[in-house]
């Protein structure tokens, strides 16, 4: 439901994603009964294991729905689910299935009661661990112990070094990735530059069906494409946990050449004081980050993968922090809709010119670039008296046309 009336719609203006003079309603899901089949694990990147619901297939909401994630044992247990059992299903948000209850009256005396596994699926049967945390108390989610020795983990490590955000390879999807794996052609990520200048293996692709010269060709051009690659986007496809695009970005400023982060990883594995010290001082960095690095890089597995993919690749150095930009050693927060940039480019152009991009506002931020829409951030710098630029004002501060204390304060 909507205002009618523009005027009215600009005075009540926006929050931070939507209008106030709107609101949307949506109809209650529908609905479906179904029987539990199974229940079948799932292995993730990071070895977290996931009970997914095998279903007879139904209709919902014009979808043939017939598998359904449970998320973890203890969603298992809380609704009660057993093999056999009459369920309700339902899409959340009209696009995730899932298991809203189970048809008491309906269950079969020989409905079997789910045991959640103790061992990783995998052929190496590797014990399942629950996730602890800081504190030590345990979580709801549980792990494989297999690491990259786990072929499910291995797979999901490589579905991640392909990805957009880490290293892009055009050409390598999921599903050619998948058959690749199982065929024996790519085990590991320098598997895949290497796989890119084997004559015999492209050969052999070329006679495959849906394969033919210009696939082969568009492969390898992908593959050798990222033989050059920047020193964030290497770190954060080697899939180490709690290392993600923000944090690799962090740590490749940090250390600037791929030799200075991989001989600082292999003191940090070594518990070196200094070295983890060292890492701890980089900019969000934390205990978890530390732990996350020093028990992937103590793996004599994992060094050995990194060590024959570095040989495959050019790593380019990372540009150090500018410190002499009208923005340097300043906090950002960009808020509404921007015209000219995108928010990958925007966060990407202020880090690079030394400031730091933080997602909310608080009374350590020094610039709030608003543009169009922009609604809570926006009325919280104006209570806090933080400078608020428009995206033209932003673009002239960087250029160096606005001076570091042009724009408005807000309030």
């Amino acid at each position: 439901y909507k205002v009618d009336r523009l005027d009215w719609q600009g005075r009540l203006g926006f929050v931070s994603r939507s209008p106030r003079w709107a609101v949307a309603r949506k109809f209650p899901a529908e609905q479906a009964r179904t029987v539990l089949q199974a229940i079948d694990i799932q292995v993730g990147r990071t070895g977290a294991v996931t009970p997914v619901a095998r279903l007879s297939p139904v209709t919902v909401g014009g979808v043939v729905v017939e598998n359904a994630t449970l998320h973890n044992a203890d969603e298992i247990a809380r609704k009660d689910l057993r093999i056999g059992d009459t369920v309700i299903i339902q899409r959340a948000g009209d696009v995730i299935p899932q298991i809203v209850s189970v048809v008491l009256e309906e269950r079969p005396k020989r409905a079997k009661r789910y045991v959640f596994p103790t061992h990783c699926p995998c052929p190496l049967h590797t014990p399942l661990a629950r996730e602890t945390t800081a504190s030590g108390a345990e979580t709801v989610v549980r792990r494989c112990t297999g690491e990259f020795a786990c072929p499910f983990q291995r797979i999901e490590h490589l579905i991640h070094f392909v990805s957009r955000r880490a290293f892009d390879i055009e050409g390598l999807g999921v599903k050619q990735l998948q058959a690749f794996f199982d065929e024996g052609l790519i085990k590991e990520p320098a598997d895949i530059f290497r796989l890119g200048r084997n004559d015999q293996a492209l050969a052999m692709l070329r006679e495959r069906d849906g394969y033919g010269e210009t696939s082969v060709a568009n492969l390898v051009r992908g593959i050798e494409a990222r033989r050059i690659i920047a020193l964030d986007r290497f770190i954060y496809g080697l899939g180490i946990r709690h290392i993600g695009e923000t944090t690799a970005v962090t740590m490749a400023r940090g250390y600037l050449t791929a030799q200075a982060f991989l001989e600082a990883m292999d003191r940090v594995a070594d518990r070196d004081p200094e070295a983890m010290a060292e890492l701890d001082a980089l900019d969000q960095v934390g205990a978890a980050v530390i732990e996350a690095a020093a028990a992937f890089f103590a793996e004599d597995h994992n060094r050995r993968m990194v060590a024959n993919l570095v040989d495959q690749l050019d790593i380019l150095d990372a540009e150090a922090p500018k410190t002499d930009t009208a923005v340097a050693g300043k906090t950002v927060v960009f808020t509404g809709a921007l015209e000219r940039l995108t928010r990958d480019e925007a966060k990407a152009q202020a880090e690079a010119l030394g400031a730091k991009v933080a997602s909310s506002v608080s009374k350590k931020t020094d610039i709030v670039v608003a543009g169009p829409g922009a609604g809570s951030k926006l009325k919280t710098a104006a209570e806090l008296g933080l400078q608020v630029l428009t995206e033209d004002e932003w673009l002239a501060l960087i250029s160096g046309t606005l001076a570091p204390q042009g724009g408005e304060r807000a309030g």
